[in-house]
């Protein structure tokens, strides 16, 4: 299906949204959207309509910056994550979830990677009571099942985009590996990537692990310092954080990043602190953790990114129907 050179950029909106293959990626994600409801659903899930706005955000983290909003002459930020929101949430249900969207100011360059967006959207799940093997137990489900769903209704599109079905079957054909962030460390440094071994896996070596593999896999325990004050420490190894990433194949790199979450109002304290945050700024979010939070955990599922690794299609703009490319003014 012929289109744009995705190393352009997104063409102006009325070509973009008038194209073909804007149109076949809009119909596969609405499949993907009916198939992560029913997912969600049926495992006892309930969907609650995320904030926009708020007066504090997730710090966020790789040089990505905040917007900010005057609400009524308080400054507020454009959500970057609805992980706070989705701990206090857990008040009144014990597994919920968001389709959120979220605004962040990349840095320029990342628009080279092809999988930032400075707007995008998330599928944000959270446990109550959950740890890290339940979260990636739901996420691993998850994708299985959309993957069935779009392999099942989404055919006619999956070919007018020349997508592999193969590809994507393999994904079905059992449990995904697990490599720990040392292992992954060790995997890059055999490839010739200088990859540091006390900091996330860089966006480049995201790159190159996923392409040496045929289906997805997870990499945990990534180091202290490398993630959010609300990643759980472990207590088992300290200096290494309860969480995890799930790559993608075929070079499409992270799709989800989870964790088991800190509770403990002291510990979310001293860990803000840690990360150069002031805790002042997060008076609201303290106030709900100093009453008492369940101990849970979740993720976050990148929409468009799992978009374009079902699509196969070459940058992430291409599955969004307006697209915000870090560094370009766009409507």
């Amino acid at each position: 299906m012929p289109g744009p050179d995705p190393a352009d950029g997104p063409p102006a909106p009325a070509r973009h949204l008038s194209s073909a293959v804007t149109k076949a990626a809009m119909l596969l994600q609405n499949e993907v959207l009916r198939a992560v409801r029913e997912f969600l659903g049926g495992e006892g899930f309930v969907e609650l309509l995320p904030p926009v706005i708020g007066p504090v955000t997730d710090p966020g983290a790789r040089g990505s910056k905040q917007l900010d909003v005057d609400y009524y002459g308080h400054r507020y930020k454009v959500m970057t994550s609805g992980i706070l929101y989705k701990q206090a949430s857990l008040l009144a249900f014990d597994k919920l979830f968001f389709i959120a969207p979220n605004v962040r100011a990349e840095p320029v360059e990342t628009c080279s990677t092809r999988r930032h967006l400075a707007e995008f959207h998330q599928i944000d799940v959270e446990i109550a009571g959950g740890d890290r093997v339940a979260a990636m137990g739901v996420a691993e489900r998850m994708l299985t099942h959309v993957v069935k769903h779009v392999l099942t209704t989404a055919t006619e599109q999956l070919d007018a985009l020349g997508r592999d079905h193969g590809a994507l079957a393999r994904l079905l054909e059992g449990p995904f590996d697990v490599l720990s962030h040392r292992e992954a460390v060790t995997a890059l440094h055999g490839l010739d990537y200088p990859q540091s071994p006390d900091a996330e896996i860089e966006w480049t070596g995201e790159e190159i692990l996923s392409r040496q593999a045929a289906r997805p896999f997870f990499v945990t325990d990534y180091p202290k310092g490398s993630r959010g004050f609300y990643d759980r420490e472990s207590t088992e190894e300290p200096g290494r954080l309860r969480n995890f990433d799930l790559l993608a194949p075929e070079g499409y790199g992270e799709i989800v990043s989870g964790s088991e979450r800190e509770a403990d109002y002291a510990t979310i304290v001293t860990r803000m602190r840690e990360t150069g945050e002031n805790p002042a700024k997060y008076r609201w979010y303290l106030d709900v953790v100093r009453q008492g939070i369940p101990r849970s955990a979740g993720f976050g599922m990148g929409l468009e990114r799992l978009t374009r690794f079902l699509t196969g299609l070459d940058a992430v703009w291409q599955v969004n129907a307006y697209p915000k490319v870090p560094g370009r003014v766009a409507p």
